[in-house]
């Protein structure tokens, strides 16, 4: 942003300096937003954002970045690439709930807090359905991850002022070079171990990060944008797809199979993360954003693919 453009408001972003956040910190920084990331830490790359350190589970000075801010964005939450100890899953939960709980404190100690919250949840709420394709007035599911996704929009729920604009975004599997499963994915595909993992047809709902940050500006900036949305490409395909097409982006043409017994070895001993990321999946779509006309960049996998690689 020059020093003669005019910002078009300051967006707090609670949880900024990972994967998601930072692509987001410089796709409003680029369309003339103000940002502010809260974080444990400041993040590794340099950019035009202002760093704010939090513990993401007390108030602190921090709070006054969110006076006057045009919007809240809240990413924050241990990853859930990870083996799942029962320490892990204890983080995983508690670290999405602490922090909306704190922010939601945090707005309400400044005069003028963020119209809007848009709110990280996870399409893993509907469960690993084998093959119905869900969309955001499907059943939810069972499991470790439809119970964080529940108390964590929950935690959303109890914590936002009445008067702020609410949306939650429940994001799929993110597409970019620069972060996420999908670099991994790509390493194995490249050393010829890019073939389908157990019977292969285990959804695979996928998102371009390009159009993962259109939705968080869209949800920041639209006013008719209420609710909770899947955040998801319109077409997700079965895992034996997803990795065919992962290795021709690649151009590795060859693709060994994993069977399952050798995922739920190799999974926590070689990539130290949970076997079950890759045997199951579901199938999602948006309703909502279908029916509001969002036209996504990357609707097809193969052009998404492309882009990246």
């Amino acid at each position: 942003m020059t020093e003669h453009t005019k910002s078009k408001g300051r967006v707090v972003i609670a949880g900024g300096s990972g994967f998601l956040g930072l692509n987001l910190d410089e796709y409003l920084i680029e369309r003339d937003y103000e940002v502010v990331i809260l974080a444990r830490n400041r993040p590794k790359r340099t950019g035009a954002w202002i760093f704010a350190e939090w513990d993401a589970r007390s108030l602190g000075d921090w709070a006054e970045t969110l006076d006057g801010a045009c919007a809240l964005v809240n990413l924050t939450g241990r990853t859930v690439d990870c083996i799942k100890t029962p320490d892990h899953c204890d983080e995983i939960i508690r670290s999405r709930v602490e922090a909306t709980q704190v922010l939601g404190q945090a707005v309400r100690t400044v005069q003028n807090p963020p119209p809007v919250w848009v709110q990280m949840s996870t399409a893993h709420r509907y469960g690993d359905p084998p093959e119905v394709v869900c969309d955001e007035d499907s059943a939810f599911g069972l499991g470790l991850a439809p119970t964080v996704g529940q108390a964590w929009e929950e935690a959303f729920a109890r914590a936002v002022l009445p008067e702020m604009r609410q949306v939650i975004l429940r994001t799929s599997f993110v597409l970019g070079q620069s972060g996420g499963a999908l670099p991994r994915l790509a390493k194995l595909a490249r050393w010829g171990l890019g073939g389908k993992v157990g019977h292969g047809q285990q959804g695979i709902s996928w998102l371009h990060e390009e159009d993962m940050n259109r939705l968080f500006a869209r949800a920041i900036t639209h006013d008719a944008m209420q609710g909770a949305y899947i955040a998801t490409a319109p077409n997700p395909v079965s895992n034996t797809q997803f990795m065919k097409r992962l290795r021709k982006a690649v151009r590795m043409p060859i693709g060994l199979p994993a069977a399952s017994w050798m995922v739920r070895i190799g999974a926590p001993l070689l990539m130290r993360t949970d076997p079950e990321l890759a045997l199951y999946g579901r199938y999602c779509k948006s309703r909502r954003l279908e029916d509001e006309g969002f036209e996504f960049t990357f609707p097809e996998l193969d052009a998404a693919m492309r882009d990246l690689y």
